[in-house]
């Protein structure tokens, strides 16, 4: 597909501090790589921000007509899967299963589209094996009792990402003390694996298993090449995890790693830092008992993906309200079309509609801002109800307005579902409404509360209108998957 639009994008680059036009290497493709989770416990609130914004970056750039190939890795073997599998009992590729298949159960509730490749680590040891043999025969690497340490100091370039010197950087980086290595910074390759762990043979001739730094960079350059054009993650990941990326890759190939490097901001719960030590971090699994998947995805994008947001009550509350909003100006349009006359889109509201979608866009291809994108769904809430309000509106105006919230509502944003999950439902559900219609007009009130507590029950709320009778799902009794 050639992308269609004509205008530059532009995203901060941690890299280089400031915002650029994002040129891909290749025309009208994209070469996408976002650090995924360590599998060793449920995802977090904060985990999330990372896999919604870029599902969404990832739409807006197939919006645009880019051919996107987006890698999202498992880290399936890792200090914390051994230590939580020497406490449970379960086998460290058991616990990576259990919560590999939690992390998709999470997305798919928020809403994430599943990547074009989701590697997983242990399934590219020979690789990671290979990469660690070349860094030690440019000089690169160096092994010391079965484990393999990178050398940081032969990378002249170290620390370009933190934009700090090495001496800054080692006195403001928690350093595992460790006389085998020539310099603090020196990462770990590879670890020799201690007595019981999980470890593969090595050619240096005592088993282990790869650190973690090593592992993205490989899974990237096998789907994705020498050179990325947007390597993603949390801001917490840019030093050391990134930084040392960048060291062992460009070694590695002697070409630039990543063009383009974007974080997300952090968290905070109720204003203060989320953290294990203050017992505060908040689990998907957790908060989608609590609320919608909607609002918790609204939240998740209700700020600019760079500034710190803060998850409490309040916050939330409101993004269960704005999601009703929208949701209710999408089911408003659907019932006035039920009653719309025949006739051509009004041309007035067909070029307000083409002003929203440039000013949509415009939002967004100005360094990614779902925010200000989010301003514009509420301008065409406004519109829709104005036009739901008027006494005589076509058919194709309203089908042009369910189409705009189709287009950037739910096929970008993901905010809102415009067509109906389960036609077979609101088929029963329509026809319950038609008999209570037919009490009511015969005086069989008895029977009419009935059918409307029935459909209580089922979570659809009956509203009287000058249209006639419409419903909506009630919010807290819907679940996800009737949607």
């Amino acid at each position: 597909m050639i992308a269609k639009q004509t205008q530059p994008i532009y995203v901060y680059n941690t890299l280089t501090r400031q915002k650029e036009e994002m040129i891909p290497q290749e025309p009208h493709k994209i070469k996408m790589y976002v650090c995924g989770p360590t599998v060793y416990n449920y995802i977090h609130i904060g985990n999330a921000r990372v896999f919604v914004f870029f599902d969404v970056v990832r739409r807006f750039f197939q919006h645009l007509g880019y051919k996107v190939t987006y890698v999202q890795n498992f880290t399936d073997i890792d200090d914390r899967l051994i230590e939580a599998s020497q406490q449970t009992g379960m086998s460290v590729k058991e616990i990576a299963e259990k919560y590999i298949e939690a992390y998709f159960e999470d997305m798919d509730a928020l809403g994430v589209k599943r990547a074009d490749v989701h590697p997983r680590a242990t399934e590219h040891i020979d690789e990671m094996i290979e990469a660690i043999q070349t860094l030690m025969k440019k000089g690169f690497a160096y092994e010391r009792n079965g484990d393999v340490y990178f050398r940081t100091l032969k990378k002249k370039d170290y620390g370009k990402l933190s934009k700090q010197p090495l001496d800054e950087l080692k006195a403001g980086a928690r350093i595992e003390v460790n006389e085998e290595k020539e310099h603090p910074l020196d990462f770990a390759l590879w670890k020799a694996a201690k007595p019981g762990e999980i470890k593969w043979d090595t050619p240096w001739g005592i088993p282990g298993r790869p650190g973690w730094h090593i592992e993205c960079s490989i899974m990237a350059r096998k789907y994705l090449g020498d050179t990325l054009d947007i390597h993603a993650g949390g801001a917490d990941l840019c030093f050391p995890h990134h930084e040392n990326e960048i060291a062992q890759s460009e070694a590695l190939t002697g070409k630039h790693f990543v063009r383009y490097w974007l974080h997300n901001g952090y968290i905070n719960m109720n204003n203060k830092k989320m953290s294990k030590s203050l017992g505060n971090v908040k689990h998907v699994v957790e908060l989608r008992r609590e609320y919608e998947s909607a609002v918790l995805r609204y939240f998740l994008l209700s700020a600019h993906y760079r500034q710190l947001i803060s998850f409490d009550r309040e916050t939330m509350e409101q993004a269960k309200a704005s999601v009703e909003r929208i949701e209710t100006a999408v089911y408003n349009l659907k019932h006035r079309r039920k009653v719309a006359r025949a006739g051509d889109c009004d041309p007035a509201l067909h070029q307000e509609l083409t002003a929203l979608s440039q000013k949509f866009e415009q939002a967004m291809l100005d360094d990614l801002n779902t925010a200000n994108a989010i301003s514009v769904l509420f301008d065409s809430v406004r519109l829709a109800n104005e036009w739901v309000a008027r006494p005589v509106v076509s058919k194709e105006s309203i089908d042009e307005l369910l189409k705009w919230f189709s287009r950037y509502g739910e096929e970008i944003l993901g905010l809102v579902k415009v067509e109906d999950g389960d036609a077979t439902l609101d088929v029963q559900i329509e026809k319950l409404i038609r008999e209570r219609e037919q009490a009511r007009a015969i005086k069989d009130y008895q029977r009419a509360d009935q059918i409307r507590d029935q459909l209580l029950a089922m979570g659809v709320i009956l509203e009287d209108t000058p249209q006639g009778v419409r419903w909506r799902w009630k919010r807290s009794t819907k679940s996800d998957d009737q949607r």
